[in-house]
């Protein structure tokens, strides 16, 4: 089960830097011009956590496997992008296939670089991209909701439940809102909205990119975004895109950890935006362990343990008949499964057991 999050911003204000040092190899172009990244660039990264190193310490697991997000590189939008500009409409169709968008906001002043609007507001640029998006979805929508109409007329009953549930979107986007603030009144309503497939309708992180010195501690301009975050309610990382750079080409890890440490960072930026992803993304993390590996597994809060089983092996969901379930406290504090059993925290669970964070799980099966 892949969850790709979709960089994306205004050109020249470090996305394919950030990109970069996010996979800490050199595959995207970074330049001072704009739409110096034409197709769009993916890649894959480990979510840090450090539960999985214990756990394999615990079971004496030879070898680690972290879970991953898969990160997609969008070319810089424009003003206009909704109807073609720059490479609009390309770039907006890679949005659409996204789980949740990163906006990076440039918050640094620099001579050197030119910003495509010809000054820095990164609230400003907020706004730019949002319209874009925002005006791309009304005029998808606008298309179906006459086709949803015509049929509704027409006695269709599913067609009336859809018109009526695109009338409200359209009228939140009419108040120039995006559509992930509709509120939607059951799962099978919200399952309506996915199908829609609407780019105002993806979470949405803020990743404010400050200069150098402002890493630790932010500047006026990441100071204004955070604020517009706090009152929309959207998540928001401080990260300086060169320190990542320079960071990512460092040879060993006690290198990395000093050079964070002189600047007065207890991680690396990309860690936190990572992170923040994946909360972003609503994702929960089990593990299963054995003598050859520690692994992490990725799922959405909520899914039923045939379903996480499922992301293992097709054969592990169709034949599912138990889940031989430790939490990571208890795991971690009676030294293992043997421990965690002789003190009555092993449990074994059904098809109706939502998974939890920090499971540790053995899947029981037959076909």
């Amino acid at each position: 089960m892949g969850f790709r999050c979709g960089i994306v911003g205004l050109p020249n204000v470090g996305k394919s830097t950030l990109f970069n040092a996010l996979l800490s190899t050199m595959q995207a172009e970074a330049a001072n011009y704009p739409f110096c990244t034409i197709e769009p660039n993916v890649g894959r990264v480990a979510v840090p956590d450090d539960r999985l190193e214990l756990l394999a310490t615990i079971a004496g697991s030879a070898q680690l496997v972290p879970t991953q997000l898969e990160f997609v590189d969008i070319a810089g939008l424009v003003r206009g992008a909704s109807k073609g500009e720059g490479k609009g409409n390309q770039f907006l169709s890679y949005i659409r296939d996204v789980d949740a968008i990163l906006y990076v906001l440039r918050c640094f002043e620099d001579g050197d670089i030119s910003h495509f609007e010809g000054d820095v507001d990164p609230l400003r640029d907020a706004a730019i991209v949002e319209t874009e998006l925002l005006l791309a979805d009304l005029e998808s929508l606008e298309k179906r909701l006459s086709t949803a109409q015509k049929k509704a007329k027409a006695g269709d009953p599913e067609a009336r439940e859809q018109a009526a549930l695109m009338e409200r979107v359209f009228t939140v986007l009419n108040d120039n809102r995006p559509a992930r603030e509709v509120e939607v009144r059951d799962a099978a309503e919200k399952r309506q909205l996915d199908l829609l497939q609407l780019l105002t309708a993806k979470p949405v992180l803020y990743v404010c990119n400050v200069d150098e010195g402002s890493a630790a501690t932010g500047n006026p301009l990441s100071a204004k975004v955070e604020a517009m975050a706090a009152a929309r309610g959207v998540p928001c990382v401080v990260v300086s895109a060169r320190i990542e750079a320079e960071i990512s080409v460092l040879p060993t890890a006690a290198d990395k950890q000093e050079f964070l440490a002189s600047l007065g960072l207890a991680e690396t930026g990309l860690s936190r935006v990572i992170r923040a992803g994946y909360q972003l993304l609503d994702l929960v993390t089990y593990f299963t362990l054995g003598p050859k590996e520690a692994r992490a597994w990725t799922v959405p809060a909520g899914t039923f343990a045939p379903q996480a089983a499922g992301v293992i092996h097709t054969d592990f969901e169709r034949g599912f008949i138990r889940a031989e379930t430790v939490g990571y406290a208890d795991y971690v504090q009676y030294g293992g499964e043997a421990g965690a059993k002789k003190a009555g925290r092993f449990r074994l669970e059904g098809k109706e057991y939502p998974v939890q964070d920090g499971d540790v799980l053995h899947f029981r099966f037959g076909v």
